[in-house]
């Protein structure tokens, strides 16, 4: 392995272990801690697609999805209050959503390199984003899925509540997803900064 994408495959691993970690956290009522974590998965990516292309973007992809799956078989063997930290629906959810909307975010990264520097990460950010957004929640707590884990009831997250205590009625879970995405939206914006900061630095080393 090239050890010029160590530090990208760290920091992914470290992100996707922080994610799993802090995803157990509740911040307000409709996000957890993980939320703000997870979304630096898409930094990652674009900074290794921009300073070495496709083939490492897509390299540390596969990383964090392997660091993610050892995260979810511990979480099924920890035992909380409510069962299992990770439950089957959980983990499929994840992990489709991960590698889809990060090679999703390679993919469209790639086609829009030449244009403004801005670009590139943001819409293939948001887009992944958006993706990753709808396929977890949807995969993890639609009742739509139920046949995915039958014998996990996750009746709790169709509950009908007005959306994001204000809105129109739906599930929880998509008040749950909404509040998920706008934070992702909100980090893909702030990550323009480190991420011309860093593609910088590193341009001028490999040059």
């Amino acid at each position: 392995m090239n050890t010029k994408y160590l530090p990208g495959i760290l920091a992914m691993a470290g992100v996707v272990v922080a994610s799993n970690i802090l995803v157990q956290f509740l911040f307000g009522q409709w996000l957890t801690w993980g939320a703000f974590t997870y979304p630096l998965a898409f930094l990652v990516t674009d900074i290794m697609n921009r300073v070495y292309g496709v083939a490492a973007a897509r390299r540390v992809v596969f990383i964090g999805f392997l660091v993610g799956i050892g995260c979810s078989l511990i979480g099924t063997q920890i035992v909380g209050e409510y069962g299992p930290l990770v439950t089957l629906r959980i983990a499929v959810g994840s992990g489709i959503a991960f590698l889809t909307a990060q090679l999703l975010d390679v993919a469209i990264f790639d086609r829009l390199r030449q244009g403004s520097w801005w670009q590139a990460p943001v819409l293939s950010s948001v887009i992944g984003s958006s993706v990753d957004t709808a396929l977890f929640f949807t995969i993890a707590f639609s009742g739509t899925l139920a046949w995915i884990e039958p014998v996990n009831d996750v009746s709790w997250a169709g509950e009908m509540l007005p959306l994001l205590g204000l809105g129109p009625v739906a599930p929880l879970w998509v008040s749950l997803a909404v509040a998920d995405w706008g934070v992702k939206l909100a980090i893909a914006l702030v990550a323009l900064i480190p991420f011309r900061i860093v593609t910088r630095k590193l341009m001028a080393q490999v040059a």
